[in-house]
């Protein structure tokens, strides 16, 4: 019988599908690469979705993040995507987290009960504490380096973190990785050059912070604001998404 997943099961076989129906994956960062991740998991047919992400919706988002629209400025990014995704599939079971993920919080949240982890994280210091939580615990994770500050969205690559170039961002993540004794991390970056952010202080979120009233982060905190358009990080994250449900169905 026809269903919404007939055209998975003519390329991946209905076991597969069913494979996937049973899996569980946690994307940590569901703004403009972890929201498109998302997106194709959903679609994908993954049964269980773990969603972390403190943020809340800001007009600024609106030029690259899926969940954002002028209706959902100042909703819980969480909120928003699960809507979403019980609207592609109702049976979906979405575990929900409005929380930042970093060494002060990672205690509370049990990795174990996922098959796979999507690292979307933008701060250096947490990307690294779930890397560590979740090698520790024997679950894989597939990690995205810098997005922002680009514009070719044909210069990303799938490596190792130890065979990655050109990315100032591997680089750190290889230097901080290596003294802490992870061997291996899959990877999604870029080689291409960043591009300078355009300092103009009568567009810039420091100057002009317009994130909702009650946010927890302020992008105010930030020591620089990345610029961003919409075929980039998006493409990341539909990068990551696949390898996910590869390596899923090895």
């Amino acid at each position: 019988m026809l269903n919404q997943f007939s055209r998975s099961e003519i390329i991946l076989g209905k076991e597969s599908v069913a494979k996937l129906a049973r899996s569980r994956v946690a994307i940590f960062g569901i703004g403009g690469v972890g929201g498109f991740s998302v997106e194709a998991l959903v679609r994908a047919g993954v049964g269980t979705l773990g969603l972390f992400d403190d943020d809340k919706i800001c007009l600024t988002n609106l030029n690259r993040q899926l969940h954002a629209t002028m209706k959902t400025v100042g909703l819980y990014k969480t909120d928003v995507a699960e809507a979403r995704i019980k609207e592609i599939n109702p049976v979906v079971k979405v575990k929900k987290h409005n929380l930042f993920y970093s060494a002060e919080t990672s205690s509370s949240v049990d990795l174990s009960q996922y098959d796979y982890i999507i690292d979307a994280i933008d701060t250096v210091s947490c990307k690294i504490e779930l890397i560590l939580r979740a090698k520790e615990r024997g679950v894989p994770i597939i990690s995205c380096m810098a997005a922002g500050n680009r514009l070719d969205p044909t210069a990303f690559e799938i490596a190792d973190i130890y065979k990655t170039s050109m990315c100032p961002l591997s680089k750190v993540m290889r230097h901080e990785l290596k003294k802490r004794g992870v061997e291996s991390l899959k990877v999604v970056y870029s080689k291409e050059p960043s591009i300078s952010p355009v300092e103009d202080m009568q567009s810039s979120c420091k100057a002009n912070c317009i994130c909702p009233p009650d946010t927890a982060r302020k992008c105010t905190v930030r020591r620089q604001i990345p610029g961003s358009v919409a075929f980039v990080p998006s493409v990341a994250g539909l990068i990551m998404a696949g390898e996910v449900i590869k390596d899923l169905l090895m």
